[in-house]
């Protein structure tokens, strides 16, 4: 049997249909938490631009990836994309417009081909080097010794170097095309996660070891590395930042759980409630976006499509001067 409905009940005097006119409305309080409560992430968006005639690299665009979502925004804003990932090509076609290529960052052999790949099927022409590739592994802060590749910590060698030597082989070509168009861009996708690292930590390494400091270590030095190429080669027509795009749902924790196959399979249970609360690669690709394609940005550290205030490392002008200078002889050693 169906509840009786309620008589309708008269206003109280200095209520209009029952609700005092100066109190907040609940409902749309709700609303914007979203379901049960939870609160619905919100982003920034970007302004579409037409990219029509520009070229642009976007590294790491695997599978549920902000590097994927960015490839494909800027796809549809009429760009020429080229993606890529360790190893499996992208998870979807993405059209015409969109090549791809292998390419593993901890691999010096494989920087080299890809750039040179790059560079003989355009021709040489880049607009935009987008640096979204990237690990962050030991989520669980286990390894109390850093795991080396080529002799460098994990992230560092990875993260850091691997992006450095790219941008680095590439550097001619983004010059070049400044030289001859009047500008041209590199994004470093970082995080605020960069706040953990230290300049101390960029010379010496992290000690004690703690993955996450080592993680933040690596995108403080990109923070770092953009401010300098803005500096060094700003005046030619080159436009640098470094990016958070905020705390989005991808599936850069399942390889930082990979030593812990119970907490794998929680994250997988749990990733429902995640979706509602991070955002979307989608969303997270926004600030990236912006970056690549508003004619007034120039250079700085940019979160939510607007500049903001990196770490007080960040901002050391000599503690990156001295890392470029460092980063420099590690180029010439490795050719």
């Amino acid at each position: 049997m169906g509840r009786r409905a309620r008589p309708h009940r008269a206003g109280r005097p200095g209520r209009a249909g029952g609700r005092r006119p100066d109190r907040p409305v609940r409902r749309r309080r709700r609303a914007a938490r979203g379901h049960r409560g939870l609160t619905v992430p919100r982003a920034a968006v970007a302004t579409p631009r037409d990219l029509t005639g520009r070229t642009v690299v976007v590294t790491g665009a695997g599978r549920g990836s902000i590097g994927l979502a960015t490839a494909r925004i800027l796809a549809d804003w009429g760009a020429e994309v080229v993606v890529t990932t360790r190893s499996a090509p992208v998870p979807a076609p993405l059209g015409d417009a969109v090549a791809w290529h292998p390419l593993d960052l901890a691999d010096r052999d494989s920087v080299d081909a890809f750039a040179a790949w790059l560079l003989d099927r355009y021709d040489g022409r880049l607009d935009t080097l987008v640096n979204n590739a990237g690990i962050h592994l030991d989520l669980r802060s286990t390894w109390t010794e850093p795991p080396l590749v080529d002799g460098h910590e994990i992230h560092w060698r990875t993260n850091y170097l691997g992006t450095v030597q790219l941008t680095r082989l590439l550097l001619p070509a983004l010059l070049a095309r400044a030289d001859d168009g009047g500008e041209a861009r590199v994004v470093h996708v970082v995080s605020k996660l960069h706040r953990r690292g230290s300049n101390v930590a960029l010379h010496d390494g992290v000690e004690p070891y703690d993955s996450w400091a080592a993680y933040g270590t690596s995108k403080l030095a990109l923070v770092h590395d953009a401010a300098e190429l803005y500096r060094r080669h700003g005046d030619r027509g080159l436009r640098a930042c470094s990016v958070h795009p905020g705390s989005v749902f991808t599936h850069i924790a399942d390889h930082g759980l990979e030593t812990s196959p119970v907490l794998g399979r929680l994250r997988a249970l749990a990733a429902p409630l995640e979706r509602r609360i991070l955002l979307t690669p989608e969303q997270g690709a926004q600030t990236t976006l912006h970056c690549v394609a508003d004619p007034d940005v120039r250079h700085g550290y940019f979160r939510d499509c607007a500049p903001a205030e990196p770490s007080v490392d960040a901002l050391d002008v000599v503690a990156a001067q001295q890392l470029w200078e460092r980063t420099d002889a590690w180029l010439t050693e490795t050719r």
